[in-house]
């Protein structure tokens, strides 16, 4: 497996996704031979129908690490698992890049590193790409965008605020209930901001855009 540079730009975004739709866990599991052994994993679900972005995240797993892939869909619940089950890759993200392990109720965290102005913005792709929404509302005959996200009860709640705040996005921040807030960007000025700082490499979110 290779192992990237902190500094690069895609690393940035790869660390965005696996904050939002992301996963790194470790769970025993049998061999098949009844011994015990431990499996690793770091993976991202996503919904069965993003099929352009798997390849996106794909390509970031192959141009990072030179890993290539398995994906899993679940068609009970209409979703697929890009994943990896190399414990290289599991101790670089944990112990190198310093994300957490599952679950990340309470413990999600952004990196330091990647709070700095050169990698927030693909930081903040990722994210929003992966957990985020664009929603278009029709209000007389005209569509009306807004850009949300939902985020657990953790110390990424400070740290996404603070970097929408940094760069000069206009916001709303709401209680969802059990520790939960939606953050929220109305209008086309702040989808057009958004657009030219950040950007967005799921095709969910630019088909809606094609709309307005």
């Amino acid at each position: 497996m290779d192992k990237p540079d902190f500094g690069k730009e895609s690393l940035a975004e790869f660390v965005g996704i696996m904050l939002g739709d992301g996963s790194i866990a470790e769970y025993k599991c049998s061999d098949g031979s009844g011994e015990i052994k431990i499996q690793r994993v770091v993976k991202v679900t996503i919904s069965k129908d993003e099929q352009d972005y798997a390849d996106h995240i794909s390509g970031l797993y192959q141009e990072l690490f030179d890993i290539e892939l398995r994906r899993h869909e679940k068609k009970s619940e209409n979703t697929l698992d890009v994943r990896c089950f190399q414990k290289e890759l599991f101790e670089f993200m944990t112990e190198e890049v310093g994300l957490k392990t599952a679950p990340k109720k309470g413990r999600a965290m952004v990196p330091d590193r990647y709070t700095r102005e050169e990698l927030s913005s693909h930081l903040l792709r990722g994210l929003f790409d992966t957990d985020g929404s664009l929603v278009l509302t029709d209000n007389n005959g005209t569509l009306y965008p807004r850009l949300e996200i939902k985020i657990s009860q953790s110390p990424m709640q400070d740290q996404v605020t603070e970097l929408l705040e940094d760069k000069g996005f206009r916001f709303g921040s709401y209680d969802c209930g059990n520790g939960k807030i939606r953050i929220q960007m109305n209008g086309k000025g702040q989808l057009q901001k958004w657009q030219e700082e950040i950007g967005f490499n799921n095709q969910r979110h630019l088909s809606k855009l094609e709309r307005i």
